[in-house]
């Protein structure tokens, strides 16, 4: 008789009585193992490795337990997976299909011992899906009935949980004021009152010393305690809670409470503040904007923020004394510190960057492959109408809104990697954003940075369009007439068949002498950005490779 491998698979939603001697994963398990021992003359045997997740919510399938039994699985290690009930499992028809084609690549299946159906029949399946579909109905009903019940605690003014702001102690329900942190949130108020700007009250209140609240992470982490920053104080002069309110979503509601500022005072400051943003709009409405603020992240998790100088023109080019206004995006840490204290701080062209990003983005739009790997769950009578809304996005979009599907862009050391909005991607598409891959809505590009003067170029190395189509001629060129002067061809024959000039033929006929290497660069797009056709024509290249490539190594 064939010996069935069974593994018994628990879980407990919520920590609650997980301490006890006996708990929910017990009962669970105990319950298993009797089934299996009921089963022992058709050959089940236990196995003796657990598989218990507590404290762990059935929608998803990120379960430490859970992904070790599915390894085992894959492994060969285990026939038959037993479970309680199917919701212990997974509550979610979508993970739930993706735990039986494992199952159904492993050979392998499973029970519930308080549910029986049979898995290999279709009228089995139907049962098991309806069974899935109540418990997917009943996680999110009990997901909308806690929404509805911090809406409702809010609008009673209860404080529903969170970070506790500066100048308050949680108190139960509500919230109690710490009066050495409320003396800070106080001077801040009088700060902006006196001076009117965020930046002037970010600087005094640097100069005065004041700092965040220090927080203690759950990995034991100190975050926090920091001097305050704009984005810091914004929070502090817009937050409701200092005014003895509470916000839900877009409505404010009075709280249980009490106020570090006046209701009336944090009244006239939110219209100063609002009236100050609009004159910022209106003042900067015709300079251009840094599309990509607030997406870009480097290698340290540092957010690089938008930043700008100015260059002055030479006297030829020059009509006023402004000079030329340059974006860059630099890396946060060195908007309060020097180049020197950071020389691994970024420092990139902004337009380049977004030119750069922008077609970088179509290109990944033009890929006919595209559909077939984001959209999960596609018909195939679905994937010519995206393909056409992907198709007509593509073409119709301009730079702002290619821009506006980036989510992400983490840069290191010559590579990018892109993740875009997988919401607005399905926003343009018309379908539902629970069909989209995240995860293949992200691609690595290699890039590279060129100085030239002041002027800093940005290439993406696999971008469209970095073929340099003149200088690849005139290496086919070389080639060619290189091949004709063996021939017994002279100069002034090659000159006069090309209409072109002996001197010309003789610029041109050094490319022939080229490394492969440097020629294969070439016909790839990965050479120098400065080694171009024009740059050959004023330079002699060296007839040793080796040396060939030094000199083309500091170009």
């Amino acid at each position: 008789m064939k010996k069935i491998r069974c593994a018994i698979y628990t879980r407990k939603s919520s920590e609650e009585g997980l301490e006890q001697e006996f708990n929910s994963l017990d009962a669970q398990r105990e319950a298993c193992e009797a089934y299996i021992a009921s089963q022992k003359h058709e050959g089940w045997v236990l196995q003796k490795e657990a598989y218990d997740d507590g404290g762990l919510s059935g929608g998803s399938l990120e379960r430490p337990a859970l992904q070790r039994l599915l390894d085992h699985l894959e492994a060969g290690r285990i026939d038959q997976i037993v479970v309680y009930k199917i919701d212990r499992l997974t509550r979610s028809l979508t993970d739930f299909s993706k735990i039986v084609d494992i199952l159904d690549a492993a050979n392998a299946s499973f029970v519930s011992v308080t549910q029986s159906f049979n898995t290999a029949t279709s009228m089995g399946r139907l049962t098991l899906n309806m069974l899935l579909s109540f418990a997917q109905f009943e996680r999110e009903v009990t997901a909308e009935r806690i929404r509805d019940k911090i809406a409702a605690s809010k609008r009673k003014g209860l404080w529903m949980g969170g970070n506790v702001p500066i100048g308050y102690e949680p108190d139960g329900r509500t919230l109690k004021i710490n009066k050495e942190e409320a003396e800070v949130v106080s001077t801040i108020y009088d700060l902006y009152e006196q001076h009117g700007s965020i930046r002037a009250v970010r600087e005094e209140a640097q100069r005065l010393g004041l700092r965040t609240r220090r927080r203690h992470s759950t990995s034991g982490n100190i975050i926090g305690g920091g001097l305050f920053d704009r984005g810091h104080i914004y929070y502090v002069l817009t937050n409701p809670v200092f005014a003895g309110r509470i916000r839900h979503k877009k409505t404010v509601y009075d709280g249980l409470h009490d106020a570090i500022v006046d209701p009336d005072r944090w009244d006239q400051i939110q219209v100063k503040l609002k009236a100050r943003a609009k004159r910022s709009r209106l003042s900067s409405s015709s300079k251009q904007k840094s599309l990509l603020c607030g997406k870009l992240f480097d290698e340290t998790g540092d957010r690089l923020t938008p930043s700008h100088t100015k260059t002055r023109l030479t006297p030829s080019h020059t009509k006023t004394r402004k000079g030329v206004r340059l974006r860059y995006y630099i890396s946060n840490r060195l908007v309060t510190l020097r180049r020197d204290a950071h020389p691994d701080a970024w420092r990139l062209p902004a337009l380049a960057l977004e030119t750069a990003v922008a077609e970088a983005v179509r290109s990944m739009l033009k890929n006919k492959e595209l559909i077939s790997n984001v959209v999960s769950e596609c018909a195939a009578e679905d994937i010519v109408p995206l393909q056409g809304a992907l198709t007509k996005l593509t073409n119709e979009a301009d730079s702002r809104t290619l821009l506006d599907l980036i989510d992400r862009i983490d840069i290191a050391p010559g590579n990018m990697r892109f993740g875009l909005d997988g919401g607005l991607l399905a926003k343009h598409l018309g379908i539902s954003r629970a069909i989209i891959d995240a995860d293949a809505l992200t691609q690595n590009h290699p890039f590279r940075l060129k100085k030239r003067g002041v002027e800093t170029k940005l290439i993406l190395t696999d971008a469209p369009g970095n073929l340099d189509e003149t200088l690849i001629r005139n290496v086919a060129n070389a080639h060619a007439w290189f091949e004709q002067l063996k021939k017994g061809k002279s100069f002034s024959d090659l000159a006069e068949a090309n209409s072109t000039s002996a001197r010309r033929i003789q610029q041109v006929i050094e490319l022939a002498f080229l490394a492969p290497d440097i020629v294969r660069d070439i016909l790839d797009g990965k050479q120098p950005v400065s080694l171009t056709a024009k740059w050959f024509s004023r330079h002699s290249l060296p007839s040793d490779w080796s040396e060939q490539r030094q000199l083309l190594a500091t170009l």
